[in-house]
C-alpha cells in the first residue's frame, strides 16, 4: 500500500525533511509533463539555472532529461512536497498537503477564463462542489504567486479565487513557442509524426469539458473529413478527463490525438484551422492568428444553466458560432472568406487577450519568482530580477516565499 493512501501518514515524510531552497517541484495535472509548468521547467533548463528540478509524473512516464521524477502518492512524492523550496503547479495540489512557510508556491492555472470558475460558478450546490470549494479555499491561502495571461484574467482570477496575493501578469508560458521562429519546423515535425502531408488541410477539433466521465461527440468528424477532401484531416483532441469515454472514429483521416502525450500547443503548429466551443484553447490558438470556428450547439444550456460566461461571447467571438455539422462544413468551404468576415473581431480578441504573448512569458515568470537562481536569459549575461509585471497584493497579505 502506498503511504499516500494512509490518512494522517501522508504528511509524515514532509515533516521529516528540511526545505531545500535549490529544489523546484513541478506538478501539472497530477502527473503529466505539460502546460505552463513544462514551459517554465524548459526555460529554467535553457537558462542554465542551478536549481534542481523534480517532476510529478505518472508511473512509468519519463521526466524531462534534466529532471528527476516522482510518482503521485508515493513516499518520494510526499517527501518532495515537503522539502521543495519552490513548487510550480497548474492546478490544485493534494488536499492533505500544507505548505511550509519557507516554500514558495507558484500557481500558473491553466487557461484564460471564458466560462465561470471556482467560487464564481453559479447553480452548483452539489456536495462534491462544496468539498472542492473547501479544498480550494485552503489551497488559495497557500499561493505566493498566481500567473495571469492577460489584464482581463488578472481581475477575473482574483475574484474567482478570492485571492488577494501577488499576481504575475506575464502572458502564458505555454504559449511562448507559438511566437518563435521555430513554428515552421514544429509544423513539419507534428505533421510528420501523424503521417500528414505538408500541403494537406488540417482541422483541429478541441471541445471543452462538460461533465466529468461522459461526453457526446455531437460533431460528425467522419463527415467533416470527407467534406475536406482527400487531402483534408481532422485532429480530434478531447479533454483528458473524458477522452477514454469516446470511441475512435474509423475514418482514415480522423486522427484521435486525445491520448497522445504532447501538449495541445504541440499540435497547434500542425493545424490550419481550429474548431472549439467554450474551451480556453481559443485564447491560446489566437496567438497563431489562424482561423477559428465555434461549434456551439449547446450554447444556451452551457451559458445559462451549466457554467455562465465572463463576457459576451456571441458578440466578441473571433469566428462564426455554428449549430450543426452542416454549418461547420459550409463555412470550411471558403476559409479565406470566413477569415475576412471575422477579421475585425479577431483583431480585437487578440488585442484584449493575447497582448502579452510575445514568446517571453516564461522568462518574465522566472525573473519575478526565482531571481538570479533562475539563470540568465538567452543573450543576457545577467540573472533575473524583479518583474515589472508583478501585480502586488491588494491587502498587504503576508507571503511565505
Amino acid at each position: 500500500m502506498r503511504l499516500g493512501r494512509i490518512p494522517g501518514a501522508r504528511r509524515v515524510p514532509a515533516y521529516l525533511r528540511a526545505v531545500e531552497d535549490d529544489v523546484v517541484l513541478f506538478d501539472s495535472w497530477a502527473g503529466r509533463v505539460s502546460d505552463n509548468p513544462r514551459a517554465i521547467s524548459e526555460a529554467l533548463h535553457r537558462r542554465g539555472s542551478p536549481l534542481r528540478q523534480i517532476w510529478v509524473r505518472t508511473a512509468g512516464a519519463p521526466a524531462p532529461a534534466w529532471a528527476s521524477g516522482v510518482t503521485p502518492g508515493t513516499t518520494s512524492h510526499l517527501t518532495a512536497l515537503g522539502s521543495a523550496g519552490w513548487i510550480v503547479a497548474n492546478n490544485t495540489l493534494p488536499g492533505f498537503w500544507r505548505k511550509d512557510r519557507r516554500t514558495t508556491y507558484v500557481q500558473t492555472w491553466h487557461g484564460t477564463p471564458l466560462k465561470r470558475i471556482a467560487f464564481d460558478i453559479p447553480h452548483d450546490t452539489t456536495r462534491r462542489h462544496r468539498r472542492y470549494l473547501a479544498h480550494l479555499r485552503r489551497e488559495v491561502a497557500e499561493w505566493d504567486h498566481l500567473v495571469s495571461p492577460n489584464a482581463f484574467s488578472t481581475e477575473v482570477l482574483r475574484h474567482a479565487f478570492r485571492y488577494e496575493g501577488t499576481v504575475l501578469e506575464t502572458g502564458y508560458p505555454r504559449n511562448d513557442v507559438l511566437s518563435t521562429d521555430a513554428m515552421p519546423a514544429l509544423r513539419a515535425d507534428a505533421r510528420g509524426a501523424l503521417g500528414i502531408g505538408a500541403d494537406d488541410l488540417v482541422v483541429l477539433y478541441a471541445p471543452t469539458l462538460r461533465t466529468i466521465g461522459s461526453f457526446e461527440l455531437a460533431l460528425d468528424v467522419g463527415r467533416l473529413a470527407d467534406a475536406l477532401g482527400e487531402h483534408g484531416h481532422v485532429l480530434l483532441r478531447l479533454h483528458h478527463l473524458v477522452a477514454a469515454h469516446v470511441g475512435e472514429d474509423p475514418h482514415p483521416r480522423v486522427h484521435d490525438v486525445s491520448s497522445r502525450p504532447e501538449d495541445i500547443q504541440d499540435l497547434f503548429p500542425a493545424a490550419d484551422v481550429l474548431i472549439t466551443d467554450y474551451s480556453s484553447v481559443m485564447f491560446d490558438f489566437a496567438v497563431t492568428r489562424r482561423p477559428m470556428l465555434f461549434f456551439t450547439y449547446d450554447l444556451e444550456h452551457y451559458r445559462d444553466a451549466l457554467r455562465g460566461f465572463y463576457f459576451d461571447f456571441e458578440r466578441e467571438a473571433p469566428g462564426p458560432l455554428l449549430q450543426d455539422t452542416d454549418e461547420v462544413i459550409d463555412r470550411l468551404r471558403d476559409i479565406p472568406a470566413m477569415a475576412r468576415d471575422h477579421a475585425r473581431a479577431y483583431d480585437a480578441f487578440v488585442e484584449r487577450f493575447c497582448h502579452l504573448d510575445d514568446g517571453h512569458a516564461a522568462d518574465r515568470v522566472i525573473d519575478a519568482v526565482f531571481g538570479a537562481a533562475g539563470g540568465a536569459r538567452a543573450g543576457d549575461g545577467t540573472g533575473g530580477g524583479t518583474s515589472r509585471y508583478a501585480n502586488r497584493p491588494r491587502t498587504g497579505r503576508p507571503h511565505s516565499g
